[in-house]
């Protein structure tokens, strides 16, 4: 039977999102230039062959310097890298939802040092934000359930159980991040994991919602979202000692350059040449690696990493640096001001009415950084249509 008719039913809402690099995990043949797909080619060279694992057996011991110290490359090294320079291996990338990633990172750290004879570059990431473009839907004609006094990060929590797959993967990493006896590192894999298979929307809806600065209950919902009590380490390291930490582990690595690509000011006016989702996903990509950083407080938007600088010696300023790289980012901070403005203007609109529709706008700045800082970049818009019908 048929549903019986009503004078004034709730209008049916539907969220269409077109998102880049969203959806199912990619295989590394959608990438433009895979570090899979080059190694493959390398192989049917028997000189290329024979250089990339010359050059593969050389990175082991040059993978984790100390911070006083630049990695160096050992002569034999170098010449037996030079076949390469002129292969598809130098420029090749990753993607962070592709499978087999770990061997896919672990190509590129392999034939990263050629690219400039042995200065590493950490500034030139491992990740290709290729345009994935996937229709997402969110259903959102229930939002009457929302009571008007709700929160905004308390709604988008809503908004995730509603979701079957956000639901299990937040259930996955909150079971894991809050066990009497917490496993770290396990807690820290359900984190990744999440903030990699959710759909972004649902991920940064989660981390990045607005609170007002006097709703502490707000704010601590979106500060827990990364479970401080278990992720983070029970007291601070040394920043330094967890960069180096860090640089020892291939993912990790491969986030904390792609952080430092993305979020990174030109000048000391803060002008930003990568786009603020290009920031946020990097930003993101961090949750659930060494270099975990979260909010600071439950009354503000400033973020930090779990270490300190003390104790850093002649190293201070080097360790200050790349404490500020968080709590000191313009690039950073107008990034998740804007998405949590544009999230508070998302739940601000009125449901009742004609047809309309909202375009996120990005902070896009053609200008390229001066090498070091001048990655291959590709425009990524997040484009949301709000189609509304009354029945």
């Amino acid at each position: 039977m048929g549903r019986p008719w009503s004078p004034r039913p709730p209008p049916p809402v539907v969220l269409l999102l077109l998102l880049s690099a969203g959806g199912p995990l990619l295989t590394e043949s959608r990438l433009i230039n895979s570090c899979i797909q080059a190694r493959r080619k390398c192989q049917a060279d028997p000189i290329c062959n024979a250089a990339y694992h010359h050059l593969h057996s050389c990175t082991t011991g040059i993978s984790t310097p100390l911070p006083s110290k630049e990695p160096s490359v050992p002569v034999d090294c170098l010449e037996a890298a030079q076949p390469l320079r002129n292969t598809s291996l130098i420029g090749c990338t990753c993607h962070r939802r592709m499978k087999n990633q770990t061997t896919c990172l672990d190509i590129y750290w392999t034939v990263h040092p050629v690219r400039s004879l042995g200065d590493y570059e950490l500034d030139i990431s491992p990740y290709e934000d290729t345009v994935i473009s996937k229709p997402w839907k969110m259903n959102l004609s229930k939002l009457n359930i929302f009571k008007p006094d709700w929160d905004l990060c308390l709604k988008f929590a809503m908004l995730c159980t509603r979701n079957d797959k956000c639901d299990q993967l937040r259930k996955a990493y909150g079971e894991a991040c809050s066990a009497p006896r917490c496993q770290r590192h396990v807690c820290l894999r359900q984190l990744r994991t999440f903030f990699e298979k959710a759909a972004e929307p649902h991920a940064q809806g989660l981390l990045l919602c607005p609170c007002a600065p006097t709703d502490r209950g707000c704010g601590e919902r979106r500060r827990n979202t990364i479970a401080p009590s278990c992720a983070l380490p029970s007291e601070a390291p040394n920043c330094l000692d967890q960069r180096r930490l860090c640089f020892s582990d291939l993912l990790c690595r491969s986030r904390l350059v792609d952080f430092q690509t993305h979020c990174h000011p030109m000048d000391i006016l803060g002008t930003c040449a990568t786009e603020q989702s290009r920031c946020l996903r990097a930003y993101l990509g961090l949750i659930g690696t060494a270099m975990t950083p979260n909010f600071v407080s439950n009354t503000n938007i400033s973020v930090a990493l779990s270490c300190t600088c003390r104790g850093s010696g002649n190293l201070q300023e080097k360790c200050e640096r790349l404490e500020g790289s968080f709590s000191h980012n313009p690039c950073l901070m107008k990034a998740i001001a804007a998405k949590m403005r544009f999230h508070s203007q998302l739940f601000s609109q009125d449901w009742a009415g004609t047809t309309f529709s909202v375009m996120e706008r990005q902070n896009k700045n053609p200008a390229r950084r001066p090498q070091p800082w001048a990655p291959a970049l590709f425009s990524c818009t997040l484009t949301l249509i709000l189609l509304l019908s009354l029945w």
